[in-house]
Order: C-alpha cells, then sequence, then structure tokens
C-alpha cells in the first residue's frame, strides 16, 4: 500500500528523470563542476559550498572504508567508461544521513577528456519505482489477469499476453474492434440491470467510477464449443491532467467457482420443491428449479401408481412401468424424447467426460418412483462429477416429496370416499320441501374434513332437516361424521324433538366413544368433542319448523330480512357444541309461508382467510335474494361464492323451499273413548277416502283404523283423534292420538291366544308404523302405500 501511495503522489515518474533527479557534473579531475537545486535539496548543501571540492569529500559513504569514487581521478580507468549504478549513504550537513542512489553516467568534453554526470535519487523512492516497474512488467508478460485497453471510442487497442493466449488471437487482428464484434454471444450475468458491456466502457468512461466483478457468460474464440464465465472489473485510465486515456478491463476466469456457487445455490433453493402435496406440482417445481440454471431441458415422468396414490413395487430393472410425464420444461430448440432416457445412466457409476444427457431415478428404498432426465447442449459444458452428484440429490429430495404426495393421495383418496359413502347419495323428496344440496370437500393438504347434511322422512309427512361439522380433517374426521349422522337418523327415528335430539347426542358424544363410557385412566378423546350439529323438523300440515342448534351457525331464510334484502339468519338461540355438557338446549318454533327457501351451511361456506363469517353470511343472504329460477342455480351460485375464498374447510350447504300441505288432503276427527266409536271412526274414514277418489286402499285403512282406535280406546288415555293425510297420491298416513303414554309392542301370538294379531296385521298391510310422543300423550300412526295389493296369504287371517 505505501508503494502504491508513493507511485500516485510521484505521478509514477523515473527517480532518474532529469526534471527531478539531483545532478551532479565531475570533472576530469574529479572535482565538482556543478551542483544542481535537487542535489542541495536531497544532501541538504548549497553549491557554494561543494563546488571545487573533490566528489569523494562531498558524497562520502559513510557506511564503508573503500572510497568507489577514488576512480574519478584516473584517467581512462575503465570501470568509469560505462554506465553504473552504485549505493551510498551520506551524511548531511546538520549530521543527518541520506540514503542515495547513484547512477553515473560517463560524457565526453570537446578536448576529448572525459567528465562524468552524477544522477542521485533517494533510496526509498528509488526503490518503489522499481518495485513498479516490476509489477508492470509482470502484469504485461507473467501475470494469470487478463488485461485489456479500450481506447475513449471503446474499440479494443492492447491486451496482454494471456489474453492473445487464452483468446487464441494472431498478432493485430483485435485491434480497432468493439466488444460486441469480438463477443457477440456472450450474456452478462450480473449486476443486475447491466446488459452490455460497451456500455458499462462508456459509463466509466464518463464519470470515472470504477465497475468491479461483471459477469459475463459465453463462448471465446479459443474455446467456442464450451460457455466461461469471466469476471471483469473496469477502471479508467487517464493523464497528468485528469483526461481519459481509455478504459483498463481486468479479467479471470471464474467458470469452476461460479458453477459450484450455481450448484450451492440450486442446493439451498432445493426447500422450494414439494411446497404442496400434488405430484405435478412437484414435478414443476423441480423443472423451475434446474432449467436453466443447471441443464436445457428436463423430462419429469412418474409411475402411474403413484398418480392413483398406490404402493410401488421395488424394481430390481430401474425404471418402473407405466411412467406418465409429470412436468417438462426446456430452455433450448430439442426437448427431450422418451428413446433418449435410454442413453442416459440410471443408478451407474460415474459421468463421463462428454456425457450430456443425465437420466435418474426417483428413487425411495428399493421403490423407484420415477425419472429424470436432464439434457445439456453446446456450448454448454457437460455434466461433471459434481454435477452428478447434485443431480442425485435433487432427485432423492424430490423421490421423497413425490412419495409424501402419493401418501397424501392415498390418505385423500380414502377419506374422500369414506365421506361421500358416509353421505347421503341420494336425498329423499318429501312433498313438503324441495331440495338442493353441495359438498365441497377442501382442496390442499389439509383433506377431507367432517361436514354433513341429511334429510330424514319423519312421520306424519314431516321432516328432518340436519347439518353438522367434525372438528378436524381427513379419515378420522370422515369417519366421526358418519358416525354422527347414524347416530342423528337413529335417534329421529324416535320421533324426539330436537331439543331432546340434541340432548341425547351431546350426552352420547361426551363418552370417549360413541355408546361406551370412558375407562378410568384413559386418555383418548373423541373426534366428536366439540363437532356442532343443527337439526329441524319441518311439518308442511302446519307449515311449522321447530329446530334447535349444538354450537352451530343459524339457517338462512328468505322472506325475513329487513331493507332492501329480504334473506336473514334465523334467531336462534346456539347451545354449546357436542359432548361441551352443562348447558340445556332450547328449540324454537318458527312459521314458514309458502316457498320460504332455507339455507343450512357450515362454516366453511362463508368463513374463508380473507372473509369473516358476517361478510359471508351477507353474501349468502344476496344470493339467495337473486332471482336464479330453481335452486340448484342458486346452490351453484353460493358455492362459486364460497370459492373466492381460500379453501381451508369443507363445506357443506343444504336449500330447502318449504309447501304447504294442501287443505283438501288432511281430514281429522276427535273420537269418543267408547269401543261403539269405532265403527263410525271406520265410516268417516271410508267417507274421506271415497271424497279423494282411493275406494283401492278402503280395506286395508279400515282394518288399520279399527285396530289403532280400537287400542287407543281400551289402552289409552282420553282424548282420542283421529287423522288422515294423502301424500301427493302416493301414501296415505293414519294417525291416532290419545292422552296416553304406553306404546303398544308388535308381539307373535299362539294359535290359541284371542288377541296379539291386530298390530302383526298392521305391520303387514302398512309400509310403516311406530309412535312418537308430545306433550300431551302419544299418536301411533301408519304408512299405507297407494296401490298396492293385499297379499293373498293374509285373508285366511283376516
Amino acid at each position: 500500500m505505501a508503494t502504491m501511495r508513493a507511485s500516485r503522489e510521484t505521478g509514477q515518474q523515473n527517480p532518474f528523470d532529469t526534471t527531478t533527479a539531483a545532478m551532479i557534473v565531475v570533472d576530469v579531475h574529479g572535482r565538482v563542476m556543478g551542483w544542481s537545486p535537487a542535489a542541495r535539496d536531497l544532501y541538504g548543501a548549497d553549491a557554494q559550498d561543494v563546488l571545487g571540492r573533490p566528489v569523494n569529500e562531498a558524497l562520502r559513504d559513510v557506511r564503508t572504508r573503500g572510497d568507489t569514487l577514488q576512480a574519478f581521478g584516473a584517467a581512462g580507468a575503465p570501470a568509469l567508461r560505462e554506465v553504473r549504478t552504485e549505493n551510498r549513504t551520506v551524511r548531511r550537513p546538520d549530521g543527518t544521513l541520506v540514503e542515495t542512489v547513484l547512477r553515473i553516467f560517463p560524457v565526453e568534453q570537446e578536448q576529448g577528456t572525459p567528465a562524468w554526470v552524477v544522477m542521485a535519487a533517494a533510496c526509498d523512492r528509488y526503490q518503489e519505482w522499481m518495485t513498479d516497474q516490476s509489477m508492470l512488467s509482470g502484469l504485461f508478460t507473467q501475470s494469470p489477469v487478463a488485461l485489456s485497453v479500450y481506447g475513449p471510442d471503446t474499440r479494443l487497442k492492447w491486451v496482454n499476453g494471456v489474453v492473445q493466449d487464452v483468446m487464441g488471437w494472431h498478432a493485430g487482428e483485435w485491434v480497432g474492434q468493439a466488444n460486441s464484434v469480438l463477443f457477440p454471444h456472450g450474456t452478462v450475468l450480473s449486476p443486475p440491470g447491466c446488459h452490455d458491456i460497451e456500455k458499462v466502457l462508456e459509463e466509466v468512461l464518463r464519470t470515472g467510477e470504477p465497475v468491479l466483478d461483471v459477469h459475463w457468460r459465453g463462448p471465446i474464440p479459443a474455446a467456442s464449443e464450451h460457455h466461461r464465465v469471466i469476471s471483469c472489473s473496469y477502471f479508467r485510465l487517464q493523464d497528468d491532467a485528469g483526461r481519459p486515456l481509455g478504459v483498463c478491463e481486468a479479467a479471470v476466469d471464474i467458470t469452476e467457482r461460479y458453477e459450484a456457487e450455481t450448484r450451492l445455490a440450486l442446493l439451498s433453493r432445493a426447500s422450494g420443491i414439494g411446497t404442496a402435496l400434488d405430484v405435478r406440482q412437484t414435478a414443476e417445481e423441480l423443472a423451475g428449479l434446474v432449467v436453466p440454471d443447471f441443464a436445457d431441458t428436463v423430462r419429469i415422468e412418474v409411475a402411474e401408481s403413484v398418480l392413483a396414490g398406490e404402493d410401488v413395487p421395488p424394481s430390481a430393472s430401474g425404471a418402473p412401468a407405466g411412467l406418465r410425464l409429470a412436468a417438462e420444461r426446456t430452455a433450448s430448440e430439442r426437448s427431450i424424447a422418451r428413446g433418449d432416457s435410454l442413453l442416459g445412466v440410471i443408478g451407474s457409476g460415474s459421468t463421463t467426460a462428454h456425457q450430456r444427457l443425465l437420466s435418474l431415478p426417483l428413487l425411495l428404498g428399493g421403490s423407484v418412483l420415477g425419472m429424470v432426465t436432464l439434457l445439456r447442449q453446446p456450448p454448454r459444458t457437460p455434466f461433471t462429477e459434481e454435477d452428478r452428484a447434485l443431480a442425485e440429490e435433487l432427485a432423492s429430495r424430490t423421490a421423497v416429496c413425490v412419495d409424501n404426495a402419493r401418501r397424501y393421495i392415498r390418505e385423500h383418496t380414502t377419506a374422500l370416499k369414506l365421506q361421500h359413502d358416509l353421505l347421503p347419495r341420494a336425498l329423499p323428496q318429501p312433498s313438503g320441501i324441495d331440495l338442493a344440496h353441495r359438498y365441497i370437500p377442501t382442496v390442499g393438504p389439509l383433506g377431507v374434513g367432517g361436514d354433513w347434511y341429511d334429510v330424514i322422512p319423519l312421520s306424519g309427512a314431516r321432516v328432518g332437516l340436519v347439518v353438522g361439522d367434525v372438528v378436524g380433517h381427513g379419515v378420522d374426521a370422515a369417519a366421526t361424521m358418519g358416525r354422527l349422522r347414524t347416530s342423528v337418523r337413529a335417534l329421529a327415528a324416535l320421533d324426539l324433538p330436537p331439543d331432546e335430539l340434541l340432548t341425547r347426542l351431546d350426552d352420547l358424544v361426551g363418552q370417549a366413544r360413541i355408546g361406551i363410557h370412558r375407562a378410568p385412566g384413559d386418555e383418548w378423546a373423541d373426534r366428536a368433542l366439540g363437532a356442532t350439529c343443527l337439526y329441524a323438523v319441518y311439518d308442511p300440515t302446519s307449515c311449522t319448523c321447530v329446530m334447535a342448534s349444538a354450537g352451530h351457525l343459524s339457517p338462512v331464510v328468505t322472506g325475513r330480512g329487513t331493507g332492501g334484502s329480504q334473506a336473514a339468519p334465523l334467531d336462534l338461540p346456539t347451545g354449546p357444541p357436542l359432548g361441551i355438557g352443562g348447558l340445556p338446549f332450547e328449540s324454537v318454533e318458527f312459521e314458514f309461508a309458502e316457498g320460504t327457501v332455507l339455507a343450512l351451511f357450515t362454516d366453511g361456506m362463508v368463513e374463508a382467510r380473507n372473509r369473516d363469517v358476517d361478510e359471508g353470511v351477507a353474501d349468502l343472504c344476496r344470493a339467495l335474494d337473486a332471482p336464479t329460477g330453481s335452486l340448484q342455480g342458486t346452490c351453484d351460485e353460493i358455492v362459486s361464492l364460497g370459492a373466492q375464498g381460500s379453501a381451508e374447510d369443507d363445506a357443506a350447504l343444504l336449500l330447502v323451499r318449504v309447501h304447504a300441505l294442501p287443505e283438501d288432503s288432511t281430514a281429522s276427527w276427535h273420537v269418543a273413548s267408547d269401543p261403539a266409536e269405532v265403527a263410525s271412526a271406520r265410516a268417516l274414514v271410508r267417507g274421506k277416502l271415497e271424497e279423494w277418489e282411493l275406494d283401492d286402499a278402503t280395506f286395508v285403512v279400515e282394518l288399520v283404523v279399527s285396530e289403532l282406535v280400537t287400542n287407543a280406546i281400551r289402552y289409552g288415555s282420553p282424548p282420542v283423534s283421529l287423522r288422515v293425510l294423502r301424500d301427493l297420491d302416493r301414501t296415505l298416513i293414519c294417525e291416532v292420538s290419545d292422552g296416553g303414554h304406553t306404546s303398544p309392542h308388535l308381539r307373535r301370538a299362539g294359535n290359541e291366544d284371542e288377541g296379539g294379531r291386530g298390530l302383526f296385521l298392521v305391520a303387514q298391510l302398512t309400509d310403516m308404523w311406530g309412535t312418537r310422543y308430545g306433550r300431551q300423550g302419544k299418536t301411533i300412526w301408519a304408512e299405507i302405500e297407494l296401490g298396492q295389493e293385499v297379499p293373498l296369504d293374509l285373508y285366511p287371517t283376516l
């Protein structure tokens, strides 16, 4: 650094330059005849003090005994007839010592007598100048750094020997050429925003600011078949007045270092592979990683069994059968054909010196999940052993991610199949409602959840509506959903009110397993714990709907909004989620007008990462208000609104349009608690059937009514009532109610028993029969399919 600073201070001038060196003239007798001002400054003596004195006295070397200048006084001394250099340490008049270098030049005078000119310079300055000269000479002839000088016109003016050797140029063929002509196929890699070397030269000339470490890649004339990466630095050359003379370029070949750094960067970015549990996306991520930084073309194939989520058997032959293209990317004109992969090496040893096609298996354990084929084209260098090691590492990481995706596909497929199998495949179509429904599974790694819905036909043309949500995702959530759905159906068959049904369901969920009490010390928690459920019962005869909620969102109903919106959520008390316990559930009865639409849904339909529940419910209300013409169209519109958010949870939607049972389809009578009134009840029913033109059903209906009314009078309590419902000419429903709470049971009577055959006949002649309880007693009901014939084997019994 001291040398560099001194060189700048002195302008890198020769210390023996006549304008700066100390000059001393010595005559033939060895006396000082001339003493320059620079000599006075160097030695500290004035001219009048040294002129005429022997030079040996004026420049006495205090560190040596000999006197090397004595030969000045010997005429014709051969040592002084040549230029020579020597060092002297001279004591100045003030007592200080100065180390100098003397360069002695013999001169001839007109008289033919000899004389000498002695040029003196300080030793440190002389040493610095010699170091600079040595360094410059080394840069020109020995340095491995390629040096080039471009003139003010950015044309090449000078290069050192390294440039000519590396480039393979002949003498003079490069002079005056522009960089774009000498290297037409190169590309500037960095810094960002730099695309043209000539622009860099112009900028350095204009500003004088150096530009360092510009990375350039491309072919060079001596090796056009391979790309090289060169690090170039530029600084301006200028004269003493600061006028630019050109730009010097210092270039170093960093191809190996750049490729090593590229491999390291690729390996670092490999963590971006497998961000999603999807085989094709994983393959696309690998393709985007290696092209174009590592290869010109890549082809990734996976086994069909992987795409199906199936196990891959171990393969001894290398490539598995049934490969399917998962991703392909190319940065060149040529792509990889299927047959090209045979040229690659599958699990082989070393990489050959000219291997441009590399095929590697996606190997996990002993199973080959697929193949990765990489291609490099000239002028890119072939694959090296280091490249192969990197490719194997990338293939290994990709294989793990592909196998994770395969396992997810298998689990997701299993969960989805289980979910669809446990959901109702085809909902019933009761006469009192129209239905539309959707189930949307989760998109992404979370998988299928536990959302469900159901429609349950109940006695008296009523219908049960259910929607629920199980905590969690996957197979466990789907299985738990199936258990809850089965439990709700079993409890609904008992014709329980909604609040009582949820209470019993809550008791079941509160146990460690449905129907099984928790064992002491059992820490296992049921996934049903914390599940939500809404249960509603709609009665088309009264147009009322009774519902209760266990932590679930309230339904949205049309015709109850205010202002511009006609749809609004119902004001329904929300009980705790299932399994929490401690708080009762509350049923609320609502009356709906003809054509009212109810929307029962889970939170996944209205809640997303970028949308809260209130916004989602408002969107759902607007969709219900919009005239679509059909429930299916409204259903699709609501699903499309939910799809705008992030699908982080599955969603279930059940739309119900309610209808009232026509008044002329219902008939009811009060019956006195007298066995003699049974005949009157049969006559009333027979008359109503004649009015409805259902004479074919008279025999069966009279028999059923007779048995049910007789049981109510004999074993029940007053008041007794009879009701007959006609359900769209498909089913006839007979209901007998009384104030008792004792339910009759079906039994098989013996040959000699006088009774016990009534309910057996009812069960044989009806589709279904049962008992439901209310606050005022019980109701025994039976459904008779219209148009059915009485089995012949029953006539003897009758």
